[in-house]
């Protein structure tokens, strides 16, 4: 390939204190459109870098002064130094290595054969397709960056956007429940607004991170357990709400349904674990276990499910706890050994 012919003309930079191999190479690669100057030491070469613009070099290895090894840190030291093939002896395969570690693009066995100038050119174009190659791959993983941080800071809006209407949906519902007289209703829109806090506060944890598409569970049910103690009534005289949460991240899609699942089990538990005026402990526990799998459990210390060993309810709770579990590709199991009611969901943490 004649990138020299092809593109603008290819500025070299030959260095080497040889004058009669530099005016060859002058007027070789001249024959190619190229336009070289020569610096006849490394000092000079280095001088000429700083002060000109040169698209890619060539650097020998034995000059009085300093060597080309010597030079060579100081070129890739320069602000975007140039592509530098090194031209070295037959025989010295070490000093091509230790060029090339150096970080010298390629390298040339020097000789003053015909051959010389036309494998140093295919040298020089093969460094010059390559970081033409690293550039051009530079602007398109920027422009990728660029497009991600675009759709993020959308996502991020459409996240706001959510959340504030969820938050708008809630205190509606607030509004309404002190229009209302029956305390069912009132009960029934309160079940309701904790649902849609579970959600809204997934949202919101998602409007605020980093991570767009996941979800640290330990922060998330920390944020919702707040809520839901607030929710319970005034401390002292409500159970108490606590969280033993292994750190762990999931999908958003999982921490929705995981939120509103333990939205559901704490709210049954606050309302049939104990009585009036009685302050026992709800626990909600969340713990990784073996294959990839957590464990969620949320347990209270309070009569139990009874004979029929069902939750409590109108049936609404169990339907929206069993197609949230679901969506995990599990389902909440009770454990009858426990004195209280005791439920547990398994499910994958690679589920996606």
């Amino acid at each position: 390939m004649d990138l020299a012919a092809a593109f603008a003309p290819i500025r070299l930079l030959y260095i080497d204190d040889d004058r009669g191999l530099s005016r060859l190479v002058e007027k070789e690669l001249g024959r190619h459109g190229y336009v070289v100057t020569c610096a006849p030491d490394g000092d000079a070469g280095l001088e000429a870098l700083q002060c000109g613009e040169y698209d890619v070099c060539a650097l020998d290895h034995y000059m009085p002064g300093r060597e080309g090894l010597d030079v060579l840190p100081d070129i890739m030291a320069l602000k975007a130094p140039p592509p530098v093939v090194y031209v070295t002896g037959a025989q010295e395969g070490r000093i091509a290595v230790a060029a090339l570690r150096a970080g010298a693009a390629d390298y040339v066995i020097k000789d003053v054969s015909e051959d010389f100038t036309s494998l140093l050119r295919s040298a020089l174009e093969d460094a010059l397709l390559r970081r033409r190659l690293q550039r051009e791959n530079e602007a398109a993983q920027e422009q990728v960056r660029l497009a991600r941080d675009r759709a993020e800071a959308m996502l991020r809006e459409v996240n706001h956007r959510v959340g504030n209407s969820l938050q708008l949906v809630s205190s509606f519902i607030s509004l309404q429940q002190r229009q209302l007289a029956d305390e069912g209703a009132r009960a029934a829109l309160s079940e309701a607004k904790a649902r849609i806090e579970a959600v809204a506060h997934v949202h919101r944890r998602l409007y605020t991170s980093d991570e767009m598409g996941s979800v640290a569970m330990d922060e998330y049910l920390s944020g919702l357990i707040e809520e839901l103690g607030k929710s319970v009534g005034p401390e002292g005289t409500a159970p108490r709400i606590t969280l033993d949460a292994s750190s762990m991240v999931v999908t958003t899609d999982q921490a929705v349904s995981l939120g509103v699942v333990v939205t559901e089990l704490v709210t049954n538990a606050v309302k049939y674990a104990y009585g009036p005026g009685e302050t026992g402990e709800i626990r909600v526990i969340l713990q990784p276990g073996p294959d990839g799998r957590a464990l969620l459990t949320v347990e209270d210390d309070g009569p139990g499910l009874g004979e029929d060993a069902k939750p409590k309810g109108t049936g609404l709770g169990g339907k929206i706890i069993s197609a949230m579990a679901g969506g995990l590709r599990s389902a909440v199991e009770y454990d009858h050994s426990h004195r209280g009611v005791r439920a547990k969901l398994a499910f994958d943490l690679t589920h996606g």
